[in-house]
């Protein structure tokens, strides 16, 4: 097979059947015809589309010739594409279905949307699935949160006038290094090294958690990140879920499949209600670290919302507004509010789930 032959076969792939021309273009092999074939029947055209429908058995076939014919990344995308662009949702309503589907964050965030219309049999294979992505991002999550928070927390501690029984004598040694004395066989040490007591416990996170729709998963990701938390000793941890109405899933800590089986994915929002709910967790606001996870559609008052938001700053906690949980890059969200939070002095950013273990830490501990 020459190159231009394949340069040929591969844009065939690209542009479809309609991309053949009068002589049929080029000659695709078997395995190729496979992959035309499982595109064709999600891009192709109206009528084509009605091949691949929730209740026709074809779909069973569909998902694993896309697992055949494809990496796992693509056969993520492709699932994706095929709940919104065929209408799909149904297909997870089915546990024969479930069963077959490579599940991602994206498909576990529709799962969730969907939780409440699952039929009694789906629901035990839905849960499975669920935890299948949870534990996969748990195992990601975990360590460099833990990592993050160790590190942070011990450069909080360290100090250089040590209580005598506070003394780390392997750094203490190792910087006076330099006022060694040859003929007593010692270092002399000048400058002393040590952590501080700490006080187990002190550290108070509360994450305000929007559950409508379009934070399907960026609340996936904050809620297995909150439970990690939950398992930390030097932190206590409150996890508020919000929409309209404003719930506190505190108590589900620290199962993260509870936890997500009890929100409520796809309301309205009222941040400006999480907000003086969070006013009255505020306990202890100089070791407080407040997470708004919302992408700042304000459904209610946004002269109210942001009178809590300077509340809130006012006492003294660390506000950190984050408009975006995931990996797909820049998020939509309001500017003018976001505007508003910058303008008190305030940081909106997005982040991705591994580089948020960073970015709490520093808010936690400086």
């Amino acid at each position: 097979m020459s190159d231009y032959d394949e340069y040929q076969r591969k844009w065939r792939l690209i542009l479809g059947r309609y991309a053949q021309g009068a002589d049929g273009g080029p000659e695709l092999p078997a395995r190729a015809a496979g992959m035309d074939a499982t595109l064709e029947a999600l891009y192709g055209s109206d009528e084509r589309k009605g091949g691949l429908g929730a209740s026709n058995p074809n779909v069973n076939r569909w998902l694993g010739d896309i697992r055949k014919y494809f990496p796992t990344d693509t056969v993520q995308l492709l699932q994706r594409d095929a709940l919104e662009r065929l209408g799909l949702q149904q297909m997870l309503l089915e546990p024969e279905l479930l069963e077959t589907i490579t599940p991602d964050v994206h498909l576990i965030g529709t799962l969730l949307t969907l939780k409440n219309v699952l039929p009694e049999r789906s629901r035990e294979t839905a849960r499975m699935v669920v935890r299948k992505v949870v534990e996969e991002i748990e195992r990601q999550l975990r360590q460099p949160l833990q990592q993050a928070m160790a590190g942070r927390r011990r450069q909080q501690l360290r100090t250089r006038r040590p209580r005598p029984t506070d003394i780390d004598w392997d750094q203490t040694i190792r910087v006076n290094m330099k006022h060694y004395q040859p003929e007593y066989r010692t270092v002399l040490p000048v400058s002393l090294r040590g952590q501080k007591r700490s006080k187990a416990g002190l550290k108070h996170v509360i994450l305000l958690i929007d559950q409508s729709g379009s934070m399907a998963t960026s609340v996936v990701y904050a809620g297995v990140l909150s439970c990690i938390l939950a398992s930390l000793p030097s932190v206590k941890t409150h996890v508020v879920a919000f929409d309209t109405s404003v719930v506190d899933l505190t108590a589900q800590l620290p199962d993260p499949i509870e936890l997500l089986f009890a929100l409520q994915l796809g309301g309205g929002t009222d941040i400006g209600r999480a907000l003086k709910y969070a006013e009255q967790l505020n306990g202890n606001p100089r070791d407080t670290v407040l997470v708004l996870l919302s992408d700042l559609f304000e459904g209610g008052s946004v002269a109210n919302m942001m009178h809590s938001v300077r509340r809130l700053v006012n006492t003294g906690l660390t506000f950190l507004p984050v408009l975006a949980l995931n990996d797909q890059g820049a998020p939509a969200y309001d500017h003018e509010v976001a505007a508003q939070l910058t303008e008190l002095g305030l940081k909106p950013c997005a982040s991705t789930p591994n580089a948020f273990a960073e970015v709490l830490a520093k808010a936690l501990y400086g």
